[in-house]
């Protein structure tokens, strides 16, 4: 399976980020990727207001994006915010294309290292997994990489590739903790998972919150990486052998093993 992650800058334009989307999505396609991933706050960086950018799943941002899927023949998965019952907003992932119509609302949300995400987002409750060409896809969004329990689901729910898309925080040691946190959350469901970030947009706006610090790469199920980012824009992509997810998960059967110790609790 050939996927492609879109490791972009987002500014605080909403239409300029659905060019983006586009242009990305259209390189993707043409190198031959059967899905497109784009990070979380595709629609709009972190450090301003959220709720006046928000729209409904139906709304225009999201329809362009499923405009731009079935545009060029590939699914894309990018990170938005939608309005929530309780005034705050959500923070959404939609994934559209080759018959794929779903979203995920992120469930563990952002508060440490000084940031306060709940203050402003309402939390999602419900895993979600899509189906690309026949291939289970689990969806995470950032903070849910720090949560194994989260990974683990999607993959006894079918999951094979498990995607995370992020706008990391910069500091000391994140983009280290970034990778070694997709690493283990590919050993802990044997699965392959692609970790699409923000690239770094420089140190003014990094000072505003979690704006990306790069890094974007692909994991195998044993937790060797793949194809890695620096910190610039880049389309990085990737070929990932699904046969391996089925080896290692008979190899390394944690998966299993952990359903037997279920059973004895």
């Amino acid at each position: 399976m050939r996927i492609a992650l879109a490791q972009i800058k987002s500014g605080t334009d909403p239409s300029a980020n659905l060019e983006l989307v586009e242009d990305y999505s259209r390189r993707a396609a043409d190198a031959g990727a059967a899905m497109v991933l784009f990070p979380e706050a595709t629609m709009c960086r972190f450090g301003v207001s959220l709720k006046p950018v928000a729209e409904p799943l139906d709304g225009p941002w999201a329809s362009g994006v499923r405009a731009v899927a079935e545009r060029y023949g590939i699914v894309v998965v990018a990170g938005m915010f939608c309005p929530s019952d309780d005034g705050r907003v959500t923070n959404t992932l939609v994934a559209t294309g080759r018959g794929v119509d779903a979203h995920y609302h992120k469930i563990h949300l952002y508060d440490a290292f000084g940031f306060t995400e709940s203050r402003s987002v309402a939390p999602g409750f419900d895993p979600v997994v899509i189906t690309v060409d026949g291939v289970g896809v689990g969806l995470t969004t950032c903070y849910d990489v720090r949560f194994p329990e989260q990974f683990v689901e999607l993959a006894q729910r079918g999951a094979q590739v498990l995607t995370v898309h992020a706008s990391w925080g910069s500091g000391p040691g994140k983009l280290d903790q970034w990778t070694l946190l997709a690493r283990a959350r590919a050993i802990d469901a044997t699965s392959v998972v692609a970790a699409v970030g923000q690239a770094y947009p420089g140190d003014e706006v990094a000072a505003v919150g979690p704006t990306g610090v790069g890094g974007s790469l692909v994991c195998s199920p044993t937790g060797d990486v793949l194809a890695a980012a620096g910190d610039d824009p880049r389309l990085l992509v990737v070929d990932v052998d699904l046969d391996s997810v089925e080896t290692v998960r008979d190899t390394v059967a944690v998966l299993r093993n952990r359903t037997e110790f279920a059973r004895l609790r």
